[in-house]
């Protein structure tokens, strides 16, 4: 055998693990997925084929389809623009030279390594409508208190509220390490021009940080979609369907109802949307983005 041959074949003996896991547990299930989509299966029985009746009940005969998607699309646009504008103005503030940055920045870190149970079995205690601390608090300063998560109107903001807590996190080291890669002559070109804060935000940490800025906002956007652990743990989808989000709709219909192929419809129509949303993006950043190197 020759080398060339012999190295390859090597590569492939190391690497085995990790593709059989992915066609085992990944691509295996992805593709069964697809099919079990246009049947119908309960999980007790053969999936028996029905064509595009699934995706036809989804868009045209099942109302909680789109009351799912209104309640998550509201949730991404006001999750999404405040955990960036949150992410960026704590890196940038942990980006100081300042004593104990590193302590500051673990501080701010450990809030997402918590488990998202316990942190929102601690924030649904904060935020119960009659002896929650944020009420207390309110009353204190002579404010009514709020019915947070008992309210159709409170319910997804104070979800998103939840999702704040994690600001620290992925997000915010990403800007760090973006922040930290800018060219720190061209802050001093700005000082000797006599630039202000504010030119030098937009005119040299904006554009230098554009390409870090699409990547936690397509990230932001996915996980957005994605939301299911907070409002399964606080609201069970209420009140009145109110944080009926999609994957929490998707999760129900596939393990509480067991309307498996109903469900991996659902998946496949949330993962057009969500592909539809990234490749626009990727369209769109062709005008804002900036890359150093071109």
């Amino acid at each position: 055998m020759k080398a060339s041959r012999r190295q390859a074949l090597q590569g492939y003996l190391f690497i085995s693990p990790w593709l059989i896991g992915f066609l085992v547990f990944t691509l295996g299930p992805l593709l069964y997925s697809l099919y079990v989509s246009f049947s119908e299966y309960s999980l007790f029985g053969s999936p028996y084929w029905t064509g595009l009746d699934n995706y036809q009940r989804a868009l045209f005969e099942e109302p909680l389809f789109w009351k799912s998607l209104k309640n998550t699309l509201y949730f991404v646009a006001l999750n999404v623009p405040l955990s960036i504008i949150g992410s960026l103005l704590l890196a940038m503030l942990l980006n100081q030279n300042i004593r104990g940055k590193t302590v500051y920045r673990t501080m701010f870190y450990i809030p997402s390594i918590t488990p998202v149970v316990a942190t929102t079995l601690i924030w649904v205690w904060i935020l119960r409508s009659d002896f929650g601390l944020l009420n207390m608090m309110l009353e204190k300063i002579g404010l009514p208190a709020v019915p947070w998560l008992s309210s159709t109107r409170w319910a997804i903001p104070s979800l998103v509220l939840i999702s704040l807590w994690e600001i620290g996190g992925q997000r915010m080291l990403i800007f760090l390490a973006g922040l930290q890669g800018i060219n720190q002559e061209l802050y001093e070109a700005a000082d000797i021009d006599g630039g202000s804060v504010l030119q030098k935000f937009f005119h040299i940490t904006l554009p230098m940080l554009s390409p870090t800025l699409l990547f936690n906002l397509i990230i932001s956007i996915i996980s957005s979609f994605n939301v299911f652990t907070t409002a399964f743990i606080a609201t069970k989808g209420g009140p009145a369907n109110a944080t009926l989000f999609y994957v929490l709709y998707l999760f129900k219909n596939a393990f509480e109802w067991f309307q498996m192929g109903y469900a991996s419809a659902l998946a496949w129509l949330l993962f057009i949307v969500v592909f539809a949303v990234t490749v626009l993006q990727f369209v769109l950043s062709k005008r804002w983005v900036y890359y150093e190197s071109e």
